[in-house]
């Protein structure tokens, strides 16, 4: 996997997966880390280090144990002493395995943090790149208010004026919850999905025109709000326009793109006498309709199909008949 722009500091994986520290080399929680993926250095401890990346944590598992519990005292330093003199970021052994000692030494002399783990490798790994991924994943920020309504996560967007703190406030009150409002943080997770959520400075707040400033946790209480939620639907409020033409069928689904991920939307005209909060609901409920596989525009086009070739059917007997 390829270098991200964003990092997290070494220490916060330490601290994260309880990990043992063997020996921390100089500012090693500061260290940052840059990529993904994860580094098993079996052919590096054999000589062989073309295409290394000293950008990744090293894991020292069974398999390379084993292999280096084959060499004399003298090839396991030499292999080390290789290793270790590029400049990367940490190496954790598993399994709570002890570290050889040539590998303290090489570490020593290269000022090199060695850390260990008693969890089993695979499992270690998958967790520690899953985690990386979630630290490092590509984001955005989105204007709007983002929603949990009926179990679904729903982005309500728009210009600005148009209704959608009013709508959020409306759904608050029927029982929904406020991800974010105004500044939507959204992630790629490593299940390529998105996960929304608000900046800790403004969790749990939300913005009124006429009011200010509004604490929903004091106000509502603490099922009000919620952390994160994934994306499943975008609803996009837009002033009414006189001439414009709606989807009032809704047979083709239109999607809008948000971190390269296919995201399904939906206009909704604003204009006096309309409940949005109720034309929200229905758009979450009918969502999530929909990925259970029940399509209510494809449903219907489907009965009247069979509806009028019924009739054409009846006519031609008829004619038949006639004749």
């Amino acid at each position: 996997m390829s270098a991200n722009t964003r990092s997290v500091k070494l220490g916060e994986i330490i601290r994260e997966f309880h990990l043992e520290i063997l020996r921390g080399g100089t500012r090693y929680e500061d260290v940052p880390l840059h990529v993904v993926d994860v580094n098993r250095p079996g052919l590096p401890l054999s000589g062989f280090f073309e295409h290394f990346d000293t950008e990744r944590l090293l894991l020292i598992g069974l398999t390379e144990n084993a292999f280096l519990l084959d060499m004399t005292p003298e090839r396991r330093r030499e292999s080390f002493d290789r290793l270790l003199s590029y400049p990367v970021p940490a190496l954790i052994i598993t399994r709570g395995l002890d570290a050889f000692p040539e590998c303290m030494e090489m570490a020593e002399k290269y000022d090199r943090t060695v850390l260990r783990t008693p969890e089993q490798t695979s499992a270690f790994m998958s967790a520690l790149i899953g985690s990386l991924f979630n630290h490092l994943a590509p984001r955005t920020t989105c204007p709007g208010v983002m929603m949990e309504v009926y179990g679904e996560g729903v982005l309500i967007q728009g210009e600005s004026g148009v209704g959608k703190s009013e709508v959020a406030i409306e759904l608050l009150k029927r029982g929904h919850r406020l991800v974010a409002d105004d500044a939507v943080e959204i992630k790629l997770t490593n299940h390529r999905t998105l996960q929304a959520f608000a900046h800790e400075l403004i969790q749990g707040y939300m913005e009124l025109r006429g009011i200010g400033i509004v604490d929903v946790i004091r106000l509502l209480g603490m099922g009000a709000f919620k952390l994160s939620q994934e994306v499943d639907l975008v609803v996009s409020l837009e002033l009414w326009k006189d001439g414009a033409v709606y989807d009032r069928f809704g047979l083709d689904t239109a999607f809008t793109e948000i971190l390269g991920i296919q995201v399904p939307i939906i206009t909704v005209p604003v204009k006096p006498g309309r409940n949005l909060a109720s034309i929200v609901e229905v758009a979450a409920m009918n969502n999530r309709n929909r990925k259970m596989g029940h399509n209510a525009p494809l449903e219907l086009s489907q009965r009247l199909d069979q509806n009028a070739q019924r009739q054409l059917e009846e006519i031609s007997k008829k004619q038949e008949g006639d004749a």
